[in-house]
């Protein structure tokens, strides 16, 4: 047996996919809302017996190694190494395999070395003088945290870092360029940060996927120089999906299932400093999509303390719809003598601290904040708070918490909770009629459902023999016109007249390899609860005589459009076209009986 089968042999697809989302039991399978879509009714499957799963949702499905490669975003070989040292084996690498390792892998190791390299300048060479200064005795960090998040500096020579990479670690150039880490310029390569404190962007597994460099001093910088310049966009970094301070947070947040939410680097060094260690920042002025479904795999709140700038503030609008898909408790924290929250911590520890105890939650706080700076005795006002907060509350998923924000919406403005029910309607409905998206149809033919649903049926009956018969018996002339499935039945069949259990392990090495899929999908189909066998059985023959039936009605109506044509067009051969729908014809009225 190879590695990978060794890896695949010993791995517990159930509790491996458990670490990562709760699985509920059901029947012989687990279910779970699918991970990678969303949905409201489990249709993401486990199967133990066969060591895999699938969704039937958006139809993704595999072992092991598929999991975690949808799951992390991982190339094989990095799900390999993964679930290889989680059952300990250790793995041998061929001269091949070591050569063709990943480009991803590649980059990963780049960005770790740059991340030593400029944490070294910052902290042992005296390059980094100044900028070490600026953060210890300016900013008041701890060296010890500086160490805690590798956080660096990138010298103001422009190639320190070129020359490292390859010269002494025999890098080329091309590498360099996949990662980000230099540019083209003024006839050579040059470092892509220069003269920046370099905060690494590790991702929640340790690699380091980028890096955000900040210039010392903003104040003697001139406008053109940005105060941030980030990692372009690699094939490991993009900036939407990255939270700094993450891979340090995780653990703390999983023991209290809750996220803080910051706006920089400085937030999340000054909080865990301070001892709050839940703490972690976006890179950018709002929460994507894609860093909600991040974070809530380790928690089930979370809290915004985004600067008490407007633009923070119209940050955790813009968050509220990507929280709220996942489901999340969302609360806000208000940085209390201070812009944000490294500031208010400089100025009042004990007082930050406190409003972190006593978060606001996100509706409340809204309603606050808008009450305050509009008046709502106006009628102008009136509009002005509705016009906000109404698309706010309309996006809330539950609807008994919506009705309740509703109603305070109401009271707080005086007047009926009617009229303002009334206008968030008029609001969706407006929503609606703008939208401009075409409806896709993605309704599958009713012959295909019934097929798909019959071989499920029978495939997890508890001896396929017996359906397989009473189908034959009832029905000779019965197929799948799905020509995959009906492959599956014609190998099931004999595997049943050899073997008097069923083993569907046993069953997969007769079977085809370009058949396991629909096998997979089928026979890891959601049924109905059988109170037995018996009624098993009868939904089985039940659904095979809808299909049989479907079938018959499709072949008569094509051969009548048959008849019809020839006759249009003149021709007396018809004799055969006739027997043959005669023939359907008593079959169909056979079923009847």
């Amino acid at each position: 047996m190879d590695q990978v089968a060794q890896v695949r042999e010993k791995i517990d697809i159930v509790l491996l996919i458990s670490e990562y989302i709760p699985l509920k039991k059901t029947g012989h399978n687990f279910k779970a809302p699918c991970p990678f879509h969303s949905e409201k009714t489990p249709s993401f499957v486990v199967s133990p017996e066969r060591q895999i799963w699938h969704c039937f949702g958006c139809n993704r499905g595999g072992d092991c190694f598929s999991f975690l490669m949808n799951y992390e975003n991982l190339e094989f070989p990095e799900a390999l190494r993964m679930l290889a040292k989680k059952v300990g084996i250790e793995l041998v690498q061929t001269p091949f395999q070591s050569g063709v390792s990943s480009k991803k892998e590649k980059i990963y190791t780049l960005n770790r070395l740059t991340a030593e390299f400029y944490h070294y300048v910052l902290t042992k060479h005296p390059a980094g003088k100044r900028a070490m200064s600026y953060l210890t005795k300016e900013r008041g960090i701890d060296p010890k945290v500086l160490d805690t998040y590798m956080v660096g500096f990138a010298p103001t020579n422009g190639r320190a870092l070129v020359s490292y990479l390859i010269t002494k670690k025999k890098y080329t150039k091309e590498d360099l360029f996949d990662a980000g880490l230099a540019v083209q310029k003024m006839g050579g390569l040059r470092d892509f940060f220069v003269n920046r404190i370099i905060f690494s962007l590790f991702d929640h597994r340790g690699n380091v996927e980028g890096f955000s460099g900040r210039i010392i001093d903003p104040t003697t910088a001139s406008g053109q120089v940005p105060k941030y310049v980030n990692t372009k966009e690699t094939i490991v970094y993009h900036k939407g999906n990255v939270f700094f301070g993450l891979h340090r947070a995780k653990d703390e947040i999983k023991k209290q299932k809750w996220a803080i939410i910051m706006e920089g680097e400085f937030d999340v060094l000054s909080s865990f400093q301070s001892g709050i260690s839940n703490a972690v920042a976006v890179k950018g002025t709002a929460l994507t999509e894609n860093q909600v479904n991040l974070i809530a795999r380790f928690c089930e709140k979370v809290s915004l303390c985004f600067d008490t700038d407007s633009a923070g503030q119209e940050a955790v609008i813009r968050s509220l719809a990507a929280i709220e898909k996942k489901g999340l408790t969302t609360t806000v924290i208000i940085s209390p003598n201070g812009k944000d929250p490294d500031e208010a911590i400089k100025t009042d520890e004990g007082a930050f601290k406190q409003a972190v105890k006593h978060d606001i939650p996100v509706y409340d706080y809204l309603l606050e904040r808008f009450f305050s700076i509009i008046d709502a005795n106006s009628v102008e006002g009136k509009k002005r708070l509705t016009e906000e907060l109404l698309p706010v509350f309309n996006a809330i998923e539950n609807e008994v918490i919506k009705e309740h924000y509703l109603k305070k919406l109401a009271l707080a403005l005086d007047t009926s909770y009617e009229s303002v029910a009334k206008q968030a309607q008029r609001l969706v409905r407006r929503e609606k009629d703008a939208s401009v998206l075409p409806k896709i149809n993605e309704k599958r033919p009713r012959k295909e459902i019934l097929e798909e649903y019959l071989l499920g049926l029978i495939l997890q009956y508890k001896k396929p023999k017996d359906p397989l018969e009473e189908i034959l018996k009832k029905y000779p002339s019965f197929s799948f016109s799905i020509p995959a499935m009906e492959k599956i039945i014609e190998n099931l069949a004999l595997f049943v007249k050899e073997h008097e259990e069923f083993n569907s392990i046993l069953f997969l090495k007769q079977l085809p390899p370009e058949l396991f899929s629909v096998f997979d999908r089928c026979y890891l189909l959601p049924l109905p609860v059988f109170t037995n066998d018996e009624v098993h059985l009868e939904e089985i023959l039940k659904i095979a005589k809808d299909a049989y039936v479907f079938s018959l009605h499709e072949q008569i109506k094509a051969i009548s459009n048959d008849i019809k044509q020839q006759e249009k067009d003149g021709k007396d051969d018809l004799e055969l076209l006739h027997k043959e729908f005669s023939r359907l014809t008593a079959l169909l009225s056979d079923t009847q009986k």
